[in-house]
């Protein structure tokens, strides 16, 4: 069990100040071959879906002292497996095992504090037990923490710090780390900008195929910020995280064949991109598949489409919506405009 299979994953968030000091640790499992063969019976039940005998497993060995079975009982009570959900139950056997040193419970108590689950919101406590696993090397919990420090939660906002363990995680490969040490990078204060910097680490997460990286290495492209500029790359980035379903990057891309950046300008292929972002509700394709119907751009020209997508996103504030709607609206039939409310009111995302 405890062989990977019972960590959680991290959320967006982090630790911080004192170490805790871990009570003497109970005997190493290792020194007990019945024992160490009831974690692996424990952990075989696990991975076969058999959670009641996981669960049983765990807890012979959890009440016995063993961090690593604590842990793994503590992510069975957060997670309702062989047991009922229980978020105060998973947070005091997470304790137990934290308090022993164990890495992975307090990255997960961390966690716990961070979302109010099983005990009280509590940000500063959240970075005390992410500095804690941070300081054992658990890339999530050095991420988590960069989070806090960029962000001031339970912690005083400090940017150099925030780098300083973003850089630790994406050192271990943490493409979510690599991402937010281009964006601190990119988008910080003055004092951090460097744009080649905020590439590379961009670069990285993208060629692990984060599609957010993969979005902002392609606009660093568009714009030749820390790169030289190249329409044809940044096409290349957009396309790729466009394909896993990012919105933004689907909008972008579709911006490329309407203008005819780094690709031969095609209104249909910027109207199919369009229509998958705006299918998730964003409201700068929205607009754009008003403008495209109403001017008959790479689709027939049609009033009734262009004011429901004009609708749409007047719907949700986008600037100018509202007044290309209403003007539409003056060029349009009573019926028309009736048919076109009833298509935005039935309009749902499928995504």
């Amino acid at each position: 069990m405890r062989l990977g299979t019972f960590t959680i994953s991290a959320m967006l968030l982090a630790l911080s100040p004192t170490g805790c000091s871990p009570s003497a640790p109970t005997r190493p499992i290792e020194d007990n071959i019945a024992d160490r063969k009831r974690l692996v019976d424990a952990s075989d039940a696990y991975e076969r879906g058999d959670f009641t005998t996981a669960y049983h497993g765990s807890k012979l060995l959890a009440e016995k002292g063993y961090a690593s079975a604590q842990f793994n009982l503590g992510v069975m009570y957060e997670k309702g497996q062989g047991v009922v959900l229980d978020y105060t139950e998973a947070a005091r056997w997470y304790r137990k095992a934290a308090d022993q040193g164990d890495a992975d419970a307090q990255f997960n108590l961390g966690i716990m504090y961070e979302n109010g689950r099983g005990m009280s919101q509590d940000n500063a406590e959240a970075v005390r037990w992410y500095r804690n696993a941070a300081d054992q090397g658990l890339a999530g919990a050095q991420y988590n923490l960069g989070v806090m420090y960029e962000n001031g939660w339970g912690v005083a906002q400090d940017y150099a710090e925030a780098v300083r363990w973003y850089r630790k995680a994406a050192d271990q490969g943490d493409a979510d780390a690599q991402f937010n040490l281009g964006s601190v990078y990119s988008n910080g204060p003055s004092a951090t900008q460097d744009h080649v910097e905020a590439v590379r680490w961009y670069r990285k997460a993208a060629e692990q195929g984060l599609a957010k990286a993969q979005y902002n290495l392609g606009n660093m492209y568009l714009t030749g910020r820390g790169v030289t500029q190249d329409h044809t790359k940044a096409v290349h980035w957009y396309r790729k995280a466009a394909d896993q379903g990012l919105a933004d990057g689907q909008y972008n891309l579709g911006v490329t064949y309407i203008k005819g950046l780094g690709v031969t300008q095609d209104f249909a292929e910027a109207v199919r991109w369009h229509l998958k972002a705006a299918d998730q509700r964003d409201a700068r394709a929205q607009f754009s598949l008003g403008i495209m119907y109403n001017n008959g751009l790479g689709v027939t020209q049609d009033n009734v489409e262009a004011h429901k997508w004009f609708n749409l996103a007047a719907i949700q504030k986008y600037e100018g919506a509202a007044t290309n709607r209403d003007i539409l609206a003056k060029k349009m039939t009573s019926e028309q405009i009736a048919k076109a409310q009833r298509l935005a009111r039935a309009w749902r995302p499928t995504q």
